[in-house]
This record gives C-alpha cells, structure tokens and sequence, in this order.
C-alpha cells in the first residue's frame, strides 16, 4: 500500500511515474514527505519542476532525509526551489506522518 490519497487517472505517464515514485522510495519517513508533496502538486508542476522532483528522487534517502530535517547541508545542485518547496511542505514542529 503506497499510503497515496491521490488518484492517478488523471496524470499524463511522467507524472503518474513519479507519483509512484515517490511514494516509493524505500525508507517509510522519504516515502511520506516525498509522496505527500506529490499528493499535493504532481498535477501543477512545470517540466523543469517535474525534472527537479525527478533528481530529488533519485537522491539516498538517508541524505534526503538529512537535508530535509535540516541535519546536512544541502548541496548546490539539488537546492531548487522544489527542495524548498518539499522541506517547507514538511512541518517540522509534528510528526512526519500527520
């Protein structure tokens, strides 16, 4: 079960990849953060956005995970407006599940 509340019927097959995708990852915690952010903005992201999200995937999850709770620096390359959109999206002061 991929914890998605999203419907993928509507999205063209980039995004119904990356939605899977994300939803995916491998660590529970990535899955959560990464597959909610795409619950909530597969359907309006731009191409070039769509590609950020994409590398983002590809990223270890420990790494993402550190980069996200503010543990590691986040390297040039992946500090999009996307990463910052996914951190921001994440609150912090709760539990990554709510």
């Amino acid at each position: 079960m991929s914890g998605s509340t999203r419907t993928s019927a509507d999205l063209d097959p980039r995004r119904r990849k990356i939605l899977f995708r994300a939803w995916h990852r491998g660590m529970r915690e990535n899955d959560l953060i990464m597959g909610g952010f795409a619950d909530a903005h597969i359907g309006t992201l731009s191409e070039s956005e769509l590609d950020a999200f994409e590398g983002l995937i590809e990223v270890l999850d420990r790494d993402l995970l550190s980069w996200i709770t503010g543990e590691a620096d986040v390297p040039e390359n992946y500090d999009t407006e996307v990463f910052r959109r996914l951190k921001a999206f994440h609150h912090h002061e709760r539990p990554i599940h709510v």
